[in-house]
């Protein structure tokens, strides 16, 4: 016997990318549900073998499903998943707008499983914003070996992390560069094509953007409070894949060779770190992959046991739909969700 299964936001990349997820780690279904707005309904999204037809959000009974994915936005998040919270199901959130809720748990289940006990507070569970699910992945068994100081962090994130319209946008200027001049931005505040804009979400007071914020207040919810995490997020003209480059510094000495293996043996991580061209991993090659890749480990000099890494992500994936089904595969495994059938 398996789980009924809604997916809310099911018309758009994540979504989409939690049908493929579903499908390809097994993961036990009796039902699943394709939910989104009203201007969604009837769209076909493929699920399996199956066709299924999106049904309205507002209309949905949730008291007949055990688990919903949630990808449909913050504010759609805010108004409707304590409610659909409070009906029965646990609601698996890829928004920002419960993250930091200290009743609602933020998981990455590679790095913080035991956090998920207290998911019943309000039936809800947050996944961590894309940057930072794969940041954190890769600092929690360096943190656990020696314990991480401060973390200073450029990223490099892919125009998927802005939806459709992103990856539109990007499209629509790079061919007109070549003909009639790229069209004005509408998606983003300057062009994306051919360009880097460092510039991801609202400024805030201080100068950081939310983005960067983000990362900051994440990452010590998930990992530890005490670590201090300077960020600056950067929009780079690529269509799938988030990179970071990672600077650390830590309490204790942590050799270079020590981290590569201790990361090679962490959970969600593969290491590619050959010193020679192309002995390294870009976002094209982690497209549709799982993983946390590692690359360029090496010494900081300039500072007392610091170390810099390169850190790449299908953002799709770990960074939103896999995580999210993760998280449910965790809730499965710890027996804490009965089955529909059970």
């Amino acid at each position: 016997m398996g789980y009924r299964v809604a997916v809310v936001g099911a018309t758009g990349n994540v979504g989409r990318e939690m049908m493929n997820i579903l499908e390809e780690l097994e993961f036990p279904i009796d039902e699943i549900h394709a939910v989104a707005s009203r201007k969604s309904v009837g769209m076909e999204v493929s699920y399996a073998e199956r066709t299924l037809k999106c049904v309205a959000l507002d209309s949905f009974d949730f008291s007949t499903v055990d688990i919903v994915l949630m990808s449909a936005g913050g504010a759609v998040s805010k108004e409707w998943s304590e409610k659909i919270g409070a009906a029965g199901p646990v609601v698996i959130d890829n928004s920002s707008a419960w993250r930091m809720h200290p009743d609602v748990p933020l998981i990455v289940p590679e790095v913080n499983p035991d956090a998920i006990e207290g998911f019943r507070k309000k039936n809800i569970i947050a996944n961590p914003n894309c940057s930072t699910a794969q940041l954190v992945v890769a600092l929690k068994p360096l943190h656990d070996e020696a314990r991480i100081k401060r973390v200073v962090v450029s990223t490099f994130q892919s125009v998927s992390g802005a939806g459709k319209e992103g990856m539109d946008e990007l499209w629509n200027q790079t061919k007109g560069v070549f003909v009639l001049g790229a069209p004005p931005p509408k998606k983003f505040s300057k062009q994306i094509a051919f360009n880097v804009i460092p510039h991801i979400d609202d400024f805030l007071d201080d100068g950081t953007t939310k983005e960067e914020w983000k990362m900051t207040a994440e990452t010590q919810k998930i990992l530890d409070p005490m670590i201090q995490l300077t960020a600056t997020c950067v929009r780079v003209p690529v269509f799938v894949g988030h990179s970071e480059a990672v600077n650390i510094e830590f309490e204790t000495p942590m050799d270079e060779d020590e981290a590569r293996e201790i990361l090679r043996e962490a959970p969600g991580v593969v290491v590619l770190d050959r010193r020679e061209a192309g002995g390294y991993i870009t976002p094209v090659e982690c497209v549709g992959e799982f993983g946390v890749y590692i690359s360029r480990i090496r010494k900081d000099p300039t500072i007392k046991n610091g170390l810099n890494l390169w850190c790449v992500s299908d953002n799709l994936r770990k960074g939103a739909a896999l995580n999210a089904v993760q998280i449910a595969q965790l809730l499965d495994r710890r027996g804490l969700l009965e089955r529909s059938g059970s």
